[in-house]
């Protein structure tokens, strides 16, 4: 007698009961409906399909953008006792023909494969004579050019559905805004398939957003105050992960860097390393982590501000999967928009994209200058609808003080004009404190001997900044 879906979560994964939507999701797909899955990162998405694979005749076939990716979720398979494989370009050709040859024999039930695997000559055609029961199209977002990580690869995914109309497709994703998930629908021929979206809410997670400044001291006491426990820390450039790591080694702090113009056997072997928890902490690129499957990472740290929310939300989400408390931090300057909006403009994407991603950045922006509850901007982006502050974040921790800085404001506006627009900000505040840096004396003598043919004279520097005056 087949095995229900509860007897397969307990008997394949150790779980008594399902999260959420899971049950609904996969009833549905048993049922041979299409399916969007919208969950937040460590919700149970893989779930959703695998548990559907197992109780379906046939072989479901999962595209997967990332070959780390790939490899962790068949390993995790394989250690429950699922008959799993992937297909990618990392493998020898006597490798894939021994898989090839497990999937004619209907040795397997899950087949991970690349889209770009997918779609090299005469492979489609191969798929097209398997007896398939399930698509699985995972990390989907990838597929819109709205979203946050697009893939020109994915836009090939309709053809699937046009070869196999007949069998079910699930389209998976920790993060899509409405217009993208209506996109992602539309590029996969599914446009009238249902929706499952789960709360974006992971309340376990505070957020905190600092300054950029003075950014390796304050990681090095974060750590410090978070003792044994694995983080991560995101960096905008590969230059920054190799530097940072450098700097936290020198401290004392077990750390390895990870980026994409390391060697794949490298990579692996960092990643191995975090997983089982011989490195504390990984500093990466966004090439680290997409469904590392690792619960305990109990921080994140975004070293530069990402490039939009969807992204951001992604990143934080690979702390706390197992439901316990766990801290996330933004450093945010000004200068990571500025670099930010030039990377855009000197992009090859066309304008129209151009501007999809500019406003992406602003809603980021936003973010991090908010002086209200950070969550609800957080939730509010995935049109989830929030009636209350978190209490977990540091907006709402330590709300923002108010003051009446008109006069403050006249007395810069007035440094600036007096000083024809043409000095640094940081002299300007050296100005109006009254320095006595030696530049600021030197232009002051200057000064005072212009304003005795003018008749004005200031008997102090610090006068100049009380007054509201400047050179």
């Amino acid at each position: 007698m087949p095995l229900t879906k509860e007897q397969v979560l307990k008997q394949y994964y150790g779980y008594d009961k399902f999260r959420p939507l899971q049950a609904d999701i996969i009833d549905w797909v048993l049922y041979g409906q299409d399916a969007m899955v919208l969950m937040p990162t460590g919700g149970g998405k893989s779930l959703c399909f695998q548990i559907p694979a197992l109780m379906m005749q046939g072989l479901t076939l999962v595209i997967s953008p990332l070959i780390a990716l790939m490899h962790d979720q068949v390993q995790a398979l394989k250690a429950n006792g699922i008959p799993a494989e992937y297909l990618n370009s990392s493998l020898s050709g006597q490798q894939q023909s021994a898989i090839e040859r497990q999937v004619r024999a209907g040795e397997l039930k899950l087949l991970y494969i690349s889209p770009e695997k997918l779609f090299t000559q005469g492979y489609l055609d191969w798929i097209k004579s398997l007896n398939i029961s399930l698509f699985a199209i995972d990390e989907s977002h990838c597929v819109s050019t709205w979203g946050h990580d697009f893939r020109p690869e994915y836009t090939q995914l309709h053809v699937l559905k046009e070869a196999f109309p007949n069998v079910p497709m699930i389209a998976l994703t920790a993060t899509a805004d409405r217009v993208t998930r209506k996109d992602i629908l539309s590029q996969l021929g599914i446009p009238e398939a249902r929706t499952f979206i789960s709360s974006f809410d992971r309340p376990n997670l505070s957020l905190s957003v600092l300054p950029g400044r003075n950014r390796i001291k304050i990681i090095q006491n974060f750590i410090a105050d978070h003792p044994r426990q694995s983080g991560i820390i995101y960096c905008l450039s590969r230059k920054n992960t190799e530097t940072v790591a450098e700097a936290l080694q020198k401290a004392g702090i077990k750390a390895s860097y990870y980026h994409a113009g390391m060697p794949a056997a490298e990579r692996a072997r960092v990643q191995d390393a975090f997983i089982r928890d011989d490195v504390q902490v990984i500093v990466a690129t966004i090439a680290f982590g997409m469904g590392i499957d690792k619960s305990n990472v109990r921080w994140v740290i975004h070293y530069s501000m990402p490039s939009n929310v969807e992204s951001f939300y992604q990143e934080i989400g690979r702390a706390g999967r197992d439901g316990v408390k766990s801290d996330t931090l933004l450093f945010y300057t000004y200068q990571d928009v500025l670099l930010r909006k030039d990377m855009i403009a000197t992009s090859e994407l066309p304008e129209e994209m151009k501007e999809v991603q500019n406003a992406k950045l602003d809603r980021m922006k936003q973010y991090a200058e908010a002086e209200i509850c950070r969550r609800r901007i957080l939730l509010s982006y995935f049109n989830e609808e929030v009636t209350k502050d978190c209490g977990n974040c540091d907006v709402c921790k330590n709300p923002p003080m108010r003051f009446d800085a008109t006069l403050y404001a006249q007395k810069a506006l007035s440094a600036i004009a007096r000083t024809n627009e043409k000095v640094a900000m940081g002299m300007l505040i050296d100005i109006l404190r009254g320095s006595n840096n030696k530049r600021i004396i030197d232009l002051w003598s200057w000064q005072r001997t212009q304003n005795r043919r003018m008749g004005r004279l200031f008997t102090t520097n610090a006068q100049f900044g009380r007054d509201g005056y400047c050179l």
